[in-house]
């Protein structure tokens, strides 16, 4: 059990009760179901029926009608939406439309990684269709500016925007974690994402980006180590709330004396804080031990005859499967580093080991060497590797699923171990059940050489697979060290008390006796029973709760960020600033919805 900070007084949970006073103020109605809040202007369900919920959807979506503050125009409002014959647009000046318009455009320019240049583009486009299908609305377009420079600053100023909502957000956690990854940018090694994964007193969780630190101008471990100090301080938080850190498993990261994770364990211990957990090799699970099972450098060599089918061999049917692929994942630029990190994702290698007889007829009618598809050795390498990339990107499409918590990440991760186990059994035993590409490369070989001959060396894969398991236990062996918190929290009432630490052996019996608590758990999901949980009453299962929540339990927020970057290599390898890199990047990883009546605000009281 994690040390237990000081207790602090809770705040009284709010009653899950929807008051009247809210249809004024807030513009909502009780739905006739009854669960929740119905917004009047953009008829959407608000699930949680909670006061701050319902004002956070309101100051995000709905701030404008703040200017109908008389108490007979309020009313006179509320019944117009009643009535559904007034809607945001009817309120807004032509010169309001038009900036959130061009706000709106700015934001799917950086959502699709457009240079700023098209938004000229853009704009020609509708000038266009109007005059062709609307002639009487192409006025409107001279208000919308798309220039470079405007494109630019509207998307900074979309950045500061989500950033001030995450800071307020930030303000309100109980705990929250990092994610440290390095190896996100395929193309150059020389920048650091930091998301942060923060829980509100109510168990609301929320994953962002924190910021993009350049790694040129921060190449110590030290300057490092101030960088992020100093984001968490401007979103007003201390390390005294760290619960957990999840990193790559780079150098960098964990290097025994020198590397970050040093660093921050050691500015994060303090009398009233636990001892930060930390877990690397998440973020790119695929990534994970790939050069050690790399055997003779296979992704290389592949990697070779994928630039000769660019380069030579575009026009055969056979590979356009193959290179529709691997233009989706990093675009048309051939790039060594993205192109091998595309290839040890187990789904582009499977692909490839199914088109081997094609590539070879290939490599063969364009004169290139294919000395590799006589060498046993090599075809065995080839097929194990396909296997073992392909159960680790199974592993990874796993825990991509959000929100589900670190219980059920860590479960995944256990069972992958164990499935590891059984794989050096049956290498052992030269039985290939689990291995569908290398069987398939073994009974061809048997065909091709005499029955009684030596295919393969059981030895050399289960050597392999032994410095898999050493990987995983020595970058998961924190999570082990939770493992009591985990289960009690994913499963408190089958958590026998016995086996408790001692500090919430009481709670948890009370807990466990308590009937209504029993049922609310049986048809709640985990994060709204422990949201309901009285903190009064439980404070010290609450905080095992906050904690437990705050741990990364998916690396979704790092493969869209990834693929972000793969997607748009030609764009982001252009010239920018750091500045709009991290604009970009949070812009294309939030699920936060911009503020835009500030935005337009802003854009007006410039204009002024």
């Amino acid at each position: 059990m994690w040390m237990t900070p000081k207790r602090s007084k809770m705040e009284v949970d709010e009653a899950l009760v929807f008051r009247p006073e809210w249809t004024q103020r807030y513009l909502v109605v009780e739905p006739p179901e009854g669960d929740g809040a119905l917004c009047l202007v953009c008829r959407r369900l608000v699930a949680s029926t909670r006061e701050r919920d319902v004002r956070r959807h309101y100051e995000a979506e709905h701030e404008y009608y703040e200017r109908y503050v008389a108490e007979g125009d309020r009313a006179a409002l509320v019944e117009r939406l009643r009535q559904g014959d007034m809607s945001l647009s009817t309120l807004l000046t032509p010169e309001e439309k038009a900036a959130r318009a061009g706000l709106g455009l700015c934001r799917l320019l950086a959502l699709k990684g457009r240079g700023w240049a098209e938004g000229d583009f853009v704009h020609q486009c509708m000038e266009i269709l109007l005059k062709e299908v609307l002639p009487e609305h192409v006025g409107v377009l001279q208000r919308i500016n798309l220039s470079p420079e405007i494109t630019r600053q509207r998307i900074l100023s979309i950045d500061s925007n989500l950033r001030c909502q995450l800071f307020n957000r930030a303000r309100q956690f109980k705990a929250y974690s990092l994610a440290l990854d390095d190896q996100a940018f395929v193309a150059y090694e020389n920048y650091l994402l930091v998301f942060i994964r923060g829980v509100g007193h109510d168990l609301e969780v929320q994953e962002d980006l924190l910021t993009i630190i350049n790694l040129t101008h921060h190449f110590s471990v030290g300057a490092l180590m101030s960088a992020i100090l100093e984001s968490l301080q401007r979103a007003g938080l201390s390390l005294q709330r760290m619960v957990g850190l999840t990193t790559t498993h780079t150098l960098r990261m964990i290097g025994e004396n020198s590397g970050l994770v040093s660093y921050m364990r050691e500015k994060a211990v303090s009398p009233n804080c636990w001892n930060v957990i930390h877990y690397s090799g998440f973020l790119h699970l695929e990534l994970l031990s790939s050069y050690d099972i790399d055997i003779n450098q296979i992704v290389n060599t592949i990697s070779e005859w994928i630039v000769l089918i660019k380069t030579r061999g575009v026009r055969r049917p056979e590979f356009q499967s193959l290179l529709t692929e691997s233009e989706s994942e990093h675009g048309e630029r051939i790039n060594g580093r993205c192109l091998n990190n595309w290839l040890r994702r187990g789904k582009s290698l499977k692909l490839i080991f199914s088109l081997r007889k094609e590539i070879e007829a290939f490599l063969v009618s364009v004169g290139a060497t294919t000395v590799h598809f006589t060498d046993k050795q090599w075809l065995c390498d080839f097929g194990f590797l396909v296997d073992v990339m392909n159960y680790l990107q199974e592993l990874s499409e796993e825990l991509q699923t959000s929100k589900v918590f670190a219980a059920s990440a860590f479960d995944h991760i256990c069972t992958f171990e164990s499935k590891l186990n059984l794989f050096q059994r049956h290498i052992e035993e030269k039985n290939l059940t689990d291995f569908p590409a290398f069987k398939e490369v073994v009974d061809e070989l048997k065909q091709q050489y005499k029955e009684d001959q030596k295919i393969f060396d059981p030895d050399r894969y289960q050597m392999v697979i032994s410095r898999l398991q050493k990987d995983f236990e020595r970058h998961f062996k924190d999570l082990r060290f939770i493992k009591k918190d985990l289960e009690l929290f994913s499963n408190p009432f089958n958590f026998k008390p016995e086996y408790a630490p001692i500090s919430v052996r009481v709670e948890l019996t009370k807990l466990q006796a308590n009937t209504s608590l029993w049922n609310e758990y049986r048809v709640k999901t985990l994060g709204q029973f422990y949201a309901g949980l009285p903190a009064e009453s439980y404070p010290i299962i609450k905080g095992v709760a906050y904690k437990v929540a705050s741990l990364f339990d998916s690396n979704q927020i790092c493969e869209k960020a990834f693929s972000y970057l793969t997607r748009n290599q030609h764009t982001l390898s252009q010239p920018l600033t750091d500045e709009h890199l991290q604009a970009l990047f949070r812009v294309a990883t939030t699920e936060m919805v911009p503020s835009w009546d500030d935005l337009v605000r802003g854009i007006n009281e410039a204009n002024l």
